[in-house]
């Protein structure tokens, strides 16, 4: 992680619990007590960490919450706790592998034909420090980070189209910010595989992502935001090094998911441009200074190509 902290030196502290308590000095709360009952979110990841705290956070605000998990063990227990943690019944539980694309597609048709949906969170991620393939020989941070976020996120699109104030957060990571946007290896299938940087890259074209989006999507408010660095279960799992050294100074799940919830109910967030990076309620920059990690915008038009082609290809392998 070498890479991450020298090119945080200036605002890596920023990152840790302690930024988060300094920038909260400066927060609003009653921008966050809002009643949002009768509005539709879906959270993906949502059984552990900070899709997790997310989506506890508006149930507690009266929203219809749609946990999208992969681990149905694992995702029954979270939706419990959420129901009983803030007495909320409409909580509802969908078992979806984020790195199928196929199962992606399935569940949109299904989910469009019953439900609506005001705000889309894309909190899924992975980062696999080997190279893996998926069953569809897709490699597997590709499949989960981008080309499930953008599945998920095209295929509800006519669904968020329908309402009032529609929102889609992403949750990416400041790591981006080593990564200038490559689309000549999707798949990392060159050179030396390193997670750490494959994810980064993933990380950077979901913010790439959410700019294109906003710009074709004029009536739907899209973000993307950097949760800082959180104690949290993938942190573990995947980063067991970093986590051993700094675990004493990262922040709380709640504290890494405030921005999201913030993005999600707040009408002050909607005030604000569409298609912004933000930590910790400001929009920030999404290039380092003097970084050498901007791309020509035909690379962007050239990445939603791509995951259009691949989207397309897997919609068209299942009937209907």
């Amino acid at each position: 992680l070498g890479v991450f902290s020298s090119s945080f030196s200036t605002g890596v502290s920023d990152l840790f619990r302690s930024g988060y308590e300094s920038a909260s000095k400066h927060f609003n709360p009653a921008e966050v007590e809002v009643n949002v009952a009768g509005r539709s979110f879906l959270v993906t990841g949502a059984n552990s960490g900070i899709g997790k705290a997310t989506a506890k956070e508006i149930a507690r605000r009266g929203g219809t919450v749609h946990l999208l998990c992969r681990n149905k063990e694992r995702a029954e227990v979270a939706k419990g706790e959420i129901v009983t943690e803030t007495g909320n019944q409409n909580v509802f539980l969908h078992i979806v592998d984020i790195s199928n694309p196929k199962e992606i597609w399935k569940f949109a048709e299904k989910f469009r034909n019953e439900h609506k949906l005001n705000v889309l969170i894309n909190n899924a991620g992975c980062m696999v420090n080997n190279r893996e393939l998926t069953e569809d020989g897709l490699e597997k941070n590709f499949a989960t980070n981008t080309l499930g976020t953008y599945i998920l996120t095209t295929a509800l699109l006519p669904l968020l189209e329908k309402e009032a104030d529609a929102r889609v957060i992403t949750v990416s990571s400041g790591g981006m910010l080593v990564q200038k946007l490559n689309i000549s290896d999707l798949q990392s299938g060159s050179g030396t595989f390193d997670g750490t940087m494959v994810y980064a890259q993933n990380k950077r074209q979901q913010v790439v992502l959410t700019e294109q989006w906003a710009k074709t999507h004029r009536n739907i408010h899209f973000s993307v935001m950097h949760p800082g660095w959180a104690d949290t279960s993938a942190v573990r799992s995947s980063m067991p090094d970093f986590y051993q050294k700094m675990k004493n100074t990262l922040r709380t799940e709640a504290q890494g998911a405030d921005t999201v919830v913030w993005l999600a109910v707040s009408s002050e967030a909607t005030r604000l441009p569409s298609g912004l990076f933000f930590q910790d309620r400001q929009p920030v920059p999404t290039h380092l200074p003097l970084a050498s990690t901007h791309s020509p915008p035909e690379d962007a038009e050239k990445l939603m190509e791509v995951l259009e082609e691949f989207s397309q290809k897997f919609k068209s392998s299942f009937p209907g």
